[in-house]
């Protein structure tokens, strides 16, 4: 193993270098040019790399425990089966990058990017992830636990079996997600955009869902979802759900299945004759 630990490396130029298994124990690496290196099993413990490029880089494997990436440039990387565990990556780019059984638990991830990512089976318990954006990423069966993901995106991301138990969702936005099976018990939505979402099998038990939007939505077969929750979402029009479940709400919520457009032009004529 090469020992390069404490080694300051801030801004070098160390593209396509080979680096394979290499110790940067508390390295500095701040602002390196890191584009296409070879890091796998590399262990970067402590070490900061913020701002550094890894444009396609391979770190698979690789021990970044406690390690600074924030805003650091990631896209297309290899990062699977990787230890991120307390690690920074505040704003880091990590669009199309591959995180599959990666563990980020406890690290601080707000703003990242990890559109289109591959993120199946990673572990995100206890994370911080405030406006992080997910855009169209793979986090099936990924363990989201505890985590604080408010305002976050998850536009067409396909979340089916992920753990999003006690999750803080607040405002976060699920437009056209898939989030079949997946495990939302005592979560907070409250304010979540669930606009054609899919969250059939999902189970809500205790989940909060004050002021979401659950238009046309995919209700089919959830668990432990009652009306009294459903009386606190914002719109149920379109909703898709188990027929006698459906009629029941109708028949209780009636006002829920009219479109935010049309309550909103309601509300206005009502203040026009007032």
């Amino acid at each position: 193993m090469i020992d390069l630990g404490e080694i300051n490396f801030s801004r070098a130029n160390l593209r396509e270098t080979n680096l394979e298994g290499a110790d940067l124990d508390g390295a500095i690496l701040e602002g390196a040019n890191l584009v296409g290196t070879k890091l796998e099993k590399a262990n970067l413990k402590g070490a900061n790399l913020q701002g550094v490029n890894l444009f396609m880089a391979n770190l698979k494997g690789a021990n970044l425990i406690m390690t600074n990436l924030r805003g650091a440039n990631l896209q297309g990387a290899n990062l699977k089966g990787a230890n991120l565990e307390g690690a920074i990556l505040e704003r880091a780019n990590l669009f199309m990058a591959d995180l599959e059984g990666s563990s980020f638990e406890g690290a601080t991830l707000d703003g990242a990017d990890f559109e289109e990512a591959n993120l199946r089976r990673a572990n995100f318990r206890a994370t911080t992830l405030i406006e992080a954006d997910f855009h169209g990423a793979d986090l099936k069966k990924a363990d989201l636990e505890g985590s604080n993901l408010k305002k976050s995106n998850f536009r067409e991301t396909k979340l089916q079996g992920a753990n999003l138990r006690k999750t803080n969702l607040e405002g976060a936005d699920f437009i056209k997600a898939n989030l079949y099976g997946a495990n939302l018990v005592e979560s907070r939505l409250t304010g979540a955009n669930l606009k054609e979402a899919n969250l059939q099998g999902t189970n809500l038990f205790g989940a909060k869902l004050e002021g979401a939007n659950l238009e046309g939505a995919n209700l089919m077969g959830t668990l432990n979802l009652s009306i009294d929750q459903l009386s606190e979402v914002r719109a149920l029009y379109n909703v898709k759900s188990d027929e006698e479940f459906l009629i029941q709400l109708k028949r209780e919520l009636p006002f829920l299945f009219k479109s935010l457009k049309q309550q909103f032009l309601e509300s206005q004529n009502n203040l026009l004759e007032t």
